[in-house]
């Protein structure tokens, strides 16, 4: 008999977990772990221990979060116990690949369970297995392991609890509709439709009858009646991307609606009671359009109840890698090719680039690589991102420029091209940008023309 005890927990939801008789108890001091118990006094595992995730028997993505507790423990050999065909589930896998050491596939026994976790506890004795620090979450299509991202997960989880309305902001291509869609998701609401409208994308003169639907004769063409985009979603959720752009006469019904839980259908003489939950997003400054009257301020404070801030891809450190290669393992399902991952050039080259389009942008640049390069290995070449490798042999004067004429640029993106503005805010004078300018061979008045025409410019803070 061993001399001395180990500690294992064993991490499930105890009404499905692993019988005693599967468990390994031959030196061992079992502790479990109940992830269903609704407690903030639920065990925290303790360093240098065995633990047994019981995959098999929890609910995802609803355990995700207090798992995720769980697994913020430092120096725990984790093992995790799966049913046949779970690791198809992202979510699991990205637990598993992360967090575990090993996993065993049920049915199984209790010997076999013993040595796996035994393996995995002295493994982790030797060192290198995660911590708090590497920490990594996936929700869905989501995922991250900065502070601002473990942050948003749980923001989002709790705001799935109530009915109020969300109002999330972030840049252009943050991830604004995965955010919506994993509230939904964690709502009591996940049963019922997600109904995703781009308020941008509906012409003005049909936005009412999109949202709110017609009857029968409601004007020339309406030949039968059309249930709206909101009733549709009757029971679910409904996300109003662009709300920003939402007409005046459209923010009105909007706001009737968001009053008394019902609508009526252009042409109609009555009400339709209608239960749906209002997510919507924007990359505006909304409460500054509501001020500046290009947004109506009384349904701007009816939809902010709640509000969500997504983070810039910039902000999020080490985690842009981790999303390169999250994408890679979704994008070379459908390739042909054995692609092995990222070159170092490429990773040096990820971590350099600012992320002016965000996580959409690095979707894009992967998948580029992925459909028209023949490399076994991703370069930064294949990015489009060569230009940061170069950087490393720029002299300090070029580097310098370089860096001069990057911040130059970001500041007349956030002031929209008021030259003025962006001085101030570099902490120059008006006439000595102008100079820079011209140094740069910089074109204002066709920055100026690029700005009115491309509305979907991200600015970048």
């Amino acid at each position: 008999m061993d001399s001395v005890t180990r500690k294992l927990y064993h991490v499930c939801r105890v009404n499905r977990a692993l019988p005693d008789a599967l468990l390994p108890t031959k030196g061992w001091a079992i502790d479990r772990i109940d992830i269903s118990a609704r407690t903030k006094h639920r065990t925290r595992p303790a360093s240098g221990a065995g633990g047994l995730l019981d995959i098999a028997s929890m609910k995802f993505p609803r355990d995700m979060e207090p798992l995720t507790e769980v697994l913020a423990t430092r120096d725990v050999g984790w093992v995790a116990a799966l049913q046949h065909g779970q690791l198809e589930d992202t979510t699991i896998r990205s637990v598993v690949r992360s967090h575990c050491i090993s996993y065993i596939t049920l049915p199984t026994t209790a010997v076999e369970l013993g040595h796996a976790v035994g393996h995995a506890r002295g493994m982790c004795s030797l060192g290198g297995t995660t911590t708090a620090e590497s920490l990594t979450v996936v929700d869905g299509d989501m995922i991250g392991s900065c502070d601002a991202m473990l942050q948003l997960f749980r923001t989002m989880r709790k705001v799935a609890m109530c009915n109020a309305p969300v109002l999330i902001q972030g840049e252009s291509g943050t991830g604004k509709e995965l955010t919506a869609f994993a509230i939904h998701r964690h709502s009591d609401r996940h049963h019922g439709p997600f109904v995703a409208i781009n308020c941008g994308a509906i012409p003005v003169h049909l936005v009412t009858s999109e949202l709110f639907g017609y009857e029968r004769g409601a004007f020339t063409g309406a030949n039968e009646r059309k249930t709206g985009r909101i009733e549709s979603a009757n029971g679910g959720t409904v996300f109003l991307d662009e709300i920003a752009d939402l007409p005046m006469e459209s923010q009105v019904t909007l706001l009737r609606f968001l009053q008394e839980h019902s609508i009526e259908r252009l042409g109609g003489v009555c009400s339709i009671d209608v239960d749906v939950r209002i997510v919507c997003a924007t990359n505006v400054d909304l409460e500054r359009a509501a001020r500046e009257g290009r947004f109506r301020e009384d349904l701007y404070h009816r939809l902010s109840v709640l509000q969500i801030e997504e983070p810039p891809l910039r902000a999020r450190g080490a985690d842009v890698e981790l999303l390169a290669r999250h994408l890679l393992d979704q994008l070379r399902v459908d390739s042909r090719r054995r692609i092995r991952g990222f070159s170092e050039d490429a990773i040096r080259a990820l971590r350099a680039h600012d992320w002016p389009g965000n996580v959409r942008e690095l979707r894009n640049r992967v998948w580029r690589a992925v459909v028209l390069f023949d490399n076994s290995v991703i370069t930064a070449s294949d990015l489009g991102l060569a230009h940061h490798v170069d950087a490393r042999t720029m002299s300090l004067d070029q580097v310098r420029r370089r860096a001069e004429q990057q911040a130059v640029e970001r500041a007349l993106l956030r002031h929209r091209g008021r030259v003025a503005d962006a001085a101030r805010d570099l902490g120059i004078s008006r006439v000595t940008l102008y100079r820079l300018l011209e140094s740069y061979g910089f074109d204002i008045a066709s920055f100026l023309r690029g700005l009115r025409t491309d509305r979907s410019l991200t600015v970048v803070r």
